[in-house]
């Protein structure tokens, strides 16, 4: 579990940057850029994360080429 404030960075992340997220103490979620930290997140209630999460696990975000 990420610690409340604190920021993670995805383990498949490149050197180029990825996203980071954290539980804010609200409860809510952030989102950011890893390589622009200072510009504003994207912020996600529990129950949204819950369902961008399941949605990502069951690739329903999948692009086709």
């Amino acid at each position: 579990m990420i610690p409340t404030g604190q920021y993670k960075k995805s383990s498949f992340s490149g050197n180029g940057g990825c996203v980071e997220v954290s539980r804010l103490m609200n409860g809510n979620i952030s989102l950011r850029d890893s390589k622009e930290p200072m510009k504003p997140t994207h912020e996600f209630t529990p129950r949204e994360w819950q369902a961008f999460l399941a949605g990502v696990r069951n690739a329903e975000f999948d692009l086709e080429s």
